[in-house]
């Protein structure tokens, strides 16, 4: 799963890397201890535009009657396409959800050793993402939600936890985007494992643990704090 991860690039920057034509947002604050339910950054096309706004992390299904059901913050590969939650979005709103990078844990066994998991020449994370949109039936407000998917860990993270963002390389953005392809069959290729050779993850302070922990010390190795 992806339970926490970072936000370390201006939307300006992110705008530019990720080519959209419109940021639709005000700058978010940098997190290095992103949690569910908070807002992040998505990048999703829209009437042929692709567009940087803002997404509660937590994916709320368009006819759920409130916001108290499950916190949908991973959508898993094997079953995105059949879980009702999760089966339209990955049809017509797919995204990329930017990341610096993301925390696993490791097994228990091992002391539960947070990691933080980069690219390998630490570009931005292009983690695929479905999106939706929800209006609350009392204040008749709209809100618009995300989820991660997750796939099996590739072999450098196996031995820390067993599953992983879907990480997305920049040839496959325009087809992930592309409202006008709604097979999910035309989209599931994608939903592999990132190689290992592309990644590079080093242990972390358990400050992480703590959501209230939230500061650039969360992502420094842990060989460098002692």
């Amino acid at each position: 799963m992806c339970g926490r991860f970072v936000i370390n690039e201006d939307a300006g920057f992110l705008g530019d890397y990720f080519g959209v034509d419109r940021i639709v947002t005000d700058p978010l604050v940098y997190s290095y201890n992103v949690a569910p339910t908070d807002e992040v950054y998505g990048v999703a096309e829209h009437q042929g535009e692709r567009m940087l706004g803002v997404f509660r992390w937590g994916l709320i299904p368009h006819w759920a009657r409130d916001r108290k059901g499950p916190l949908n913050i991973n959508a898993r590969s094997e079953t995105v396409a059949t879980r009702p939650a999760f089966r339209d979005p990955l049809r017509r709103k797919r995204c990329l959800i930017p990341a610096g990078g993301f925390f696993e844990w490791g097994p228990k066994d091992q002391g539960r050793r947070p990691h933080y998991v980069t690219m390998a020449d630490r570009r931005p994370m292009a983690l695929a993402g479905i999106w939706s949109s929800w209006r609350d039936p009392e204040t008749r407000e709209w809100t618009r939600s995300c989820a991660i998917i997750t796939t099996r860990a590739n072999g450098l993270l196996a031995s820390i936890h067993t599953r992983m963002p879907v990480i997305l390389e920049q040839d496959h953005w325009g087809l992930w985007l592309d409202r006008d392809v709604r097979s999910p069959e035309a989209v599931a290729p994608m939903l592999e494992a990132a190689p290992s050779a592309l990644i590079s993850h080093h242990p972390v302070s358990t400050l992480v643990n703590s959501v209230r922990n939230n500061s650039p010390q969360n992502i420094v190795p842990l060989t460098e704090l002692f």
